[in-house]
């Protein structure tokens, strides 16, 4: 479900902007630290949750309106640019709070675990799973029952004619890139009080999203929850059952579809 969240964001900005955000990882990043520092001051849990997801959301607006703007259509250097960024952004994440590992505390309501049958399990990680089945509800009736989810939907299949229908597609372009750094920022608070926060997990979750991208398909959340769920299952059970090339199997599934459907599962044949 955390995968799901970031690669939905992600999806829908390289289906729809044809932006290549090699950042994107970063605000997943950025949101766990600033969450952590938050908590740290005294904030509680659910408001840290909330002021963290709505900066990230913001500074998402912001690194669209200031750079992205200047490069749409110039796809390398948009991933010179943005490969750029995450360098930026690890080092002031560095210079701010130093290297070593921190963890966002459970909030108390959270914080018990139950029994399934044999196995002890956390109240917090069935939590994050409610969370990610709602969000995929709520995409899905964003999608397909209002009027920015029509247009969003029509700008990934002809972005030129949305444009001469008299959309501002620019504005539509600043919202879609804030609302994936919304989604993103959401996915590492919840992910930092799982896994921990620690400088590269950036990088490990861009590369696990980008996979799941590309075995779902570009400018679909459907493609993102099912390359989600399957990206985690096979990375889990394959460090259990196969621990050596746990990995390398995920990358295995990622050829397999790419040969079989090359625009993915639910791809819209968008090509970057």
């Amino acid at each position: 479900m955390l995968l799901f969240m970031i690669a939905a964001g992600l999806s829908i900005i390289m289906g729809f902007m044809n932006v290549v955000n090699l950042a994107h990882g970063s605000f997943f990043m950025i949101a766990a630290y600033v969450a952590f520092a938050l908590m740290k001051q005294g904030m509680g849990f659910w408001v840290a949750l909330m002021v963290t997801i709505i900066l990230v959301g913001l500074f998402g607006w912001f690194m669209e309106k200031v750079f992205l703007a200047r490069v749409y259509g110039k796809e390398l250097d948009q991933v010179l640019l943005t490969f750029g960024l995450t360098f930026i952004f690890s080092d002031l994440v560095k210079w701010a709070w130093g290297t070593s590992p921190q963890s966002i505390p459970v909030p108390g309501e959270l914080s018990q675990s139950i029994h399934l049958g044999e196995t002890v399990f956390p109240v917090f990680r069935l939590f994050v799973i409610m969370i990610g089945v709602l969000v995929a509800v709520l995409l899905w009736y964003f999608e397909s029952r209002t009027r920015v989810g029509s247009v969003i939907r029509a700008g990934v299949d002809d972005r030129q004619m949305v444009s001469a229908l008299g959309i501002n597609v620019g504005l539509a372009f600043s919202g879609v890139f804030a609302f994936g750094a919304l989604l993103a920022g959401f996915s590492g608070v919840l992910g930092g009080a799982v896994t921990g926060i620690y400088l590269g997990m950036d990088a490990e979750v861009l590369i696990s999203s980008l996979v799941v991208v590309v075995i779902g398909g570009l400018g679909t959340w459907k493609g993102a929850f099912a390359g989600a769920i399957l990206v985690g299952m096979i990375d889990t059970l394959g460090k259990v059952w196969f621990p050596s090339v746990s990995m390398a199997l995920v990358f295995i599934l990622m050829v397999i579809v790419l040969l079989v459907r090359p625009t993915g599962l639910f791809g819209r044949g968008v090509q970057l």
